[in-house]
């Protein structure tokens, strides 16, 4: 073979690996590395040091080179069908019993659902989901509670003192995932209750139970298993500190109702409200008693929030919406003469911001002289007064304690107050006389112009006041 004839033969080898190469390249290709944040599963194509969908700082980090292939054929299992043809039977809500926390699911548990209950140490969510599950169970549904904060005595003695003992209710105490889901197939629950999801931890995962892994693992196995075999799951949530709910914001993405737990440590009444609901609206608000022999559902709950003594001056009772739920409540008022310096604002179950807004208005628009004078303002019962409709009870309030004249018997007032003393309109005001109608008020103060004349109870009284002189009028006559 000639030289000319040996570089020829080169020349076709090297185009043929050439053409071998780029062919290889066009079937199996390389990405670029991706990076994905920690919290919520935020992805960006480099590093940044603060996630750019939940703001947190440090949780961004590399997930690695992926190398993508052409997928295989996929066989499918449940084809699509019209929407027509989808069985709403299957999807139906299934009442638990307990008629509050049915009044937030949206009328009971979906089977298939995965609920999550949040809130802070010691509030009641224990007692409630142990309720839940034992008149699921005396139904003749099958129900399983895994306990990993307690023993599976100290569950056992929790049942016996609020009778929650069901022979269809089974208990269990584990940590590990895989015993849980072992559990499930032995029981073949219709009903699942996980106390807590941050104490239970997968093996196959590295890090301590509740780190944001293992949170997502867990609540990732579970939820499929629950969709897989129409498992109603009840899962129990820590909280952070400022409120939250603990571990990575894609947990509240993953299940189908997000429920919140509130009320104060020292106060016997506990508001569940859903934040997320698949299946309902996310403005019901269910009211429980936490006794010494359970927790009880309050039906009526307006009672809780008000005094039963004698009329006092500082007084005013005033209707607020909890989502749409009214709850009647009454607002205290206390001034003292201060010995100098800066006056005292002490507040409980209000806005202190809101306080201090209209202490500034009643003095500089009403002239009531507060400036020397320590406030003291609270609710009755351990109420939360979250909306602007109870600034003209607040206002009322201070104002009958600066003058120490009572209001009348029976007089109710809702209304929010603005910088220049005028009072503005607020939504449900015909829901809101209705509540207190009911319980026995007689005179309504509203803002002017809010609802229609033929809409208002008989026998209620309504005064419409456009700004605060016209609704001090009730009290100064």
């Amino acid at each position: 073979m000639s030289s000319l004839d040996s570089q020829r033969f080169v020349n076709r080898s090297l185009l043929s690996v050439l053409a071998i190469t780029v062919c290889s390249m066009a079937i199996t290709k390389k990405s670029a590395t991706s990076y994905r944040c920690s919290e919520c599963g935020w992805t960006a194509i480099k590093w940044v040091g603060r996630c750019g969908e939940c703001q947190a700082w440090g949780t961004v980090a590399e997930v690695g080179a992926v190398i993508a292939r052409t997928p295989p054929a996929t066989v499918i299992e449940q084809p699509a069908v019209p929407i027509g043809s989808v069985d709403l039977l299957a999807s139906a809500a299934v009442p638990t019993g307990v008629g509050e926390f049915d009044r937030v699911l949206g009328g009971g548990l979906v089977p298939g659902s995965v609920v999550l209950v949040a809130g802070e140490p010691g509030i009641g969510k224990s007692t409630l989901l142990l309720d839940v599950s034992a008149r699921v169970a005396r139904a003749g549904v099958r129900a399983l509670y895994v306990s990993g904060e307690e023993s599976a005595g100290q569950v056992r003695s929790r049942a016996e003192r609020i009778d929650a003992v069901a022979p269809e209710l089974y208990l269990a105490s584990e940590t590990d995932l895989a015993t849980v889901l072992a559990q499930i197939d032995a029981v073949s629950p219709s009903l699942l209750v996980v106390d807590s999801v941050q104490t239970v931890a997968s093996s196959s995962i590295e890090g301590a139970a509740g780190n944001v892994s293992q949170v997502r693992e867990v609540a990732a196995s579970i939820i499929s298993v629950a969709k897989k075999r129409g498992i109603a799951v009840l899962l129990i949530g820590h909280v952070t500190k400022d409120g939250s709910i603990a571990g990575p914001r894609t947990l509240e993405h993953l299940v189908d109702v997000v429920i919140q737990f509130e009320g104060e440590r020292h106060s016997r009444l506990r508001l569940v409200r859903a934040v997320k609901n698949r299946f309902g609206a996310t403005d019901e608000v269910g009211c429980f008693d936490l006794t010494d022999e359970g927790i009880l559902g309050l039906p009526d709950p307006s009672g809780l929030f008000l005094s039963h003594g004698d009329r006092v001056a500082g007084s005013c009772v005033t209707v607020a919406l909890e989502g749409r739920r009214p709850l009647v409540t009454e607002v205290q008022s206390l001034l003292v003469k201060g010995n100098g310096g800066s006056p005292r604002r002490t507040v409980s179950g209000i806005e202190s911001a809101r306080v201090a807004m209209i202490l500034a208005v009643l003095t500089s628009r009403v002239r009531l002289p507060l400036g020397d004078h320590d406030s003291y303002i609270s609710t009755v019962g351990g109420a939360q007064l979250r909306e602007p409709a109870a600034d003209l009870a607040v206002a009322l309030a201070v104002a009958s304690a600066s003058l120490d004249r009572p209001l009348a018997k029976g007089v109710v007032a809702f209304g929010e107050v603005g910088l220049s003393g005028e009072v503005r309109p607020v939504g449900g005001v015909e829901r809101r006389i209705a509540e207190a109608a009911r319980i026995g008020f007689d005179h309504a103060i509203v803002p002017a112009g809010s609802l229609r004349r033929d809409r208002i109870p008989s026998g209620v009284k309504v005064t419409e006041a456009d700004h605060l002189f016209r609704a001090l009028a009730v009290i100064t006559g």
